[in-house]
Order: structure tokens, then C-alpha cells, then sequence
């Protein structure tokens, strides 16, 4: 695979949008999602807890969705 393969080509605009919601997806989702694990934690013990579970999986989807961000943001290519 040439290095031009995993690149792709967006708008300014698009790019902007991109940042903006990489940006919020690392700090405002990772906060909203650490806090619902705190939550559950304190809900007592782990192995029943759905709750716990819940964010705990959420956590795993949020953070495949930032790399996968990450990697479109890192290989976009700007174009007009």
C-alpha cells in the first residue's frame, strides 16, 4: 500500500469540522464518560453492575471513534 492510499482529500471546511468534533470527543466525551463510570463504581459491586458495564463499553466506542478520527485528521489532504 503507497502512502497515498490512506490519505484522503476534504474541504477546509470539513477539515475544521473534523478538528472540532476530534476536540470534543476527547475532552468533553471522555468527561461525560468518566463520570458515569465514577458513578457506577460507587453503585458497589462491579461484576453485577450494569451500569458500570454499560460505560464501560460506551468508553470502548467512544475511543475506537477517536483514533479512527484521529487517523482521517492526520491523513486528510485539503483541498478547495
Amino acid at each position: 500500500m503507497s502512502s497515498d492510499d490512506a490519505r484522503y482529500q476534504i474541504t477546509p471546511e470539513a477539515y475544521e469540522a473534523l478538528s472540532a468534533e476530534l476536540h470534543e470527543l476527547e475532552n468533553e466525551g471522555r468527561n461525560a464518560i468518566a463520570e458515569r463510570i465514577r458513578i457506577a463504581r460507587e453503585w458497589g459491586d462491579l461484576k453485577e453492575n450494569a451500569e458500570y458495564h454499560d460505560a464501560k463499553n460506551s468508553q470502548a466506542h467512544l475511543e475506537t471513534k477517536i483514533q479512527r478520527l484521529r487517523d482521517k485528521h492526520r491523513n486528510a489532504i485539503i483541498v478547495e
